[in-house]
């Protein structure tokens, strides 16, 4: 495991730090923007007072942290390959590079000892799940990791309700921040409704806090944050049942059934489904800095007092 220079100063100096994947930018984003948004992101995780920490594995060393260079590498270069936390080991082994997915970033994350991530959506339940038992393996991860993961929720396309009750299951705490609707990635709100709601970063550092406190911390925090201009409804209510009917026509079923709609929102929504995207991933990189700024006050509070 490498870390870049400003990783490295800011975990020796205890500066907040925000993990943030690579999957979206080798795999979600088309290219030249890819490149762009990423390097946005990370401006904006240090205008809001944090370091950031892109994460991936170039030629099989785990970078915390990515140089300009590469950052460029993982924007352009064809061998990327897409590694859950399963993979990390063989990449590694085998000499490749990979983005990040959630599971992975999270994961690493972790092992650096940084402890607030900011995502796109959250991986879930998939649709027919009950057959196919297919379910990410972010999931999981999370239900192992002291982690605070801001997400705009999951992607209408998945089975938000299974999710939910997969979160709940797994003891993986849920807040919505500013509402209490879960979002649904390109809408503000899914259909469901969240039993929490935050309305600021200094009361998620306040609940970041409790959970050691009470001994919770085993299992991640996620805060479901909606995007300000979510798709048009209508829009998005059409490319679902759209989607559907073309998987069930073209006879896509189980774990082809997420990427098969993904690719469908992407060609027909005439790039409003990247513009969505790229509005969650920057506002959630925003708010997660303001998080981890605000955990390190309430961090240097606490041990002031004792």
């Amino acid at each position: 495991m490498k870390f870049s220079p400003e990783v490295e100063k800011a975990l020796k100096s205890g500066a907040p730090i925000v993990a943030l994947e690579s999957t979206i930018i080798s795999h979600g984003l088309p290219r030249p923007t890819n490149l762009e948004v990423a390097q946005d992101v990370e401006s904006i995780v240090r205008e809001n007072g944090a370091t950031p920490a892109t994460i991936a594995l170039i030629d099989g060393i785990a970078h915390i942290g990515l140089t300009q260079e590469q950052l460029i590498a993982i924007a352009n270069r064809d061998d990327v390959i897409k590694a859950s936390t399963r993979d990390l080991a063989i990449a590694e082994a085998k000499k490749l590079s990979a983005a990040t997915t959630v599971a992975a970033t999270a994961h690493l994350a972790a092992k650096a000892g940084i402890k607030v991530f900011a995502t796109g959506g959250l991986g879930g339940v998939h649709r027919g799940a009950n057959e196919s038992f297919d379910e990410s393996a972010d999931l999981t991860a999370l239900s192992q990791l002291d982690m605070t993961v801001v997400c705009a929720g999951v992607k209408s396309i998945l089975d938000v309700a299974a999710t939910l009750e997969r979160l709940e299951t797994y003891a993986i705490g849920v807040v919505g921040y500013k509402t209490k609707r879960f979002p649904g990635f390109y809408l503000t709100d899914s259909g469901f409704e969240l039993e929490y709601q935050v309305d600021s970063p200094a009361e998620i550092a306040t609940i970041i806090k409790a959970r050691n406190n009470m001994g919770t911390a085993k299992n991640a925090l996620i805060v479901a944050n909606p995007v300000i201009n979510q798709m048009d409804k209508v829009l998005h209510d059409r490319l679902l049942a759209g989607g559907l009917q073309a998987a069930a026509t073209n006879n896509i079923h189980g774990k082809e059934t997420t990427p098969f709609l993904l690719e469908y929102f992407h060609t027909e929504s005439k790039g409003e489904s990247l513009r969505v995207n790229i509005d969650i991933i920057k506002g959630n990189s925003a708010l997660a800095a303001q998080i981890a700024v605000d955990r390190k006050s309430t961090r240097l509070n606490s041990s002031h007092r004792t």
